[in-house]
């Protein structure tokens, strides 16, 4: 027996129904404050269609458009989750996103890999009206964007090499 769309879901089915581990669900739980899962005795989890939904919307972000999870999580931030959801939503178009470099750099071996999306780090030059040393406020939070998305990198690569020995 099937159960309704709306009907609430556990972990496992919703996991499987992503194909996704369930310590994934968990980890974005953390991370996505908008996935709230109705919790009972126990700690058991039931996901609320908005919450499959949304979850759904991340994975999509995440492993299909090549975001990262700031970048998602900013995405959110900036045109909320209604208008996420809604499937008008294009994710490419919202951004410049820098973020977009990571599926470039992804899909090709270094030697043959594309520049990034984004300005060059030659067109970051200081405005002369705002004085020598400023750069345009796009300009700095594209730059703090990728130095977020360097030292997530540097963490991760840092827990593997630990694995290792």
């Amino acid at each position: 027996m099937e159960k309704s769309p709306e009907a609430f879901r556990t972990i496992s089915e919703v996991a499987e129904s992503m194909d996704l581990p369930q310590h994934v669900l968990r980890f974005w739980e953390t991370r996505f404050p908008q996935i709230r899962p109705l919790k009972r005795a126990g700690g058991r989890r039931y996901y609320r269609p908005d919450d499959v939904e949304r979850l759904r919307l991340i994975k999509r972000l995440l492993y299909d458009e090549g975001y990262t999870i700031k970048g998602v999580q900013k995405l959110f931030k900036e045109q909320g989750v209604q208008a996420l959801t809604s499937g008008t939503f294009e994710p490419r178009l919202a951004l410049g996103a820098p973020e977009l470099a990571v599926e470039a750099a992804q899909a090709s071996p270094p030697a043959a890999r594309p520049e990034a999306p984004g300005p060059a780090i030659a067109d970051l030059q200081p405005r002369a009206e705002a004085g020598e040393g400023f750069y345009p406020p796009a300009d700095v939070a594209a730059l703090r964007g990728a130095l977020d998305d360097l030292v997530e990198a540097a963490r991760i690569l840092n827990q593997a090499r630990a694995r290792e020995t």
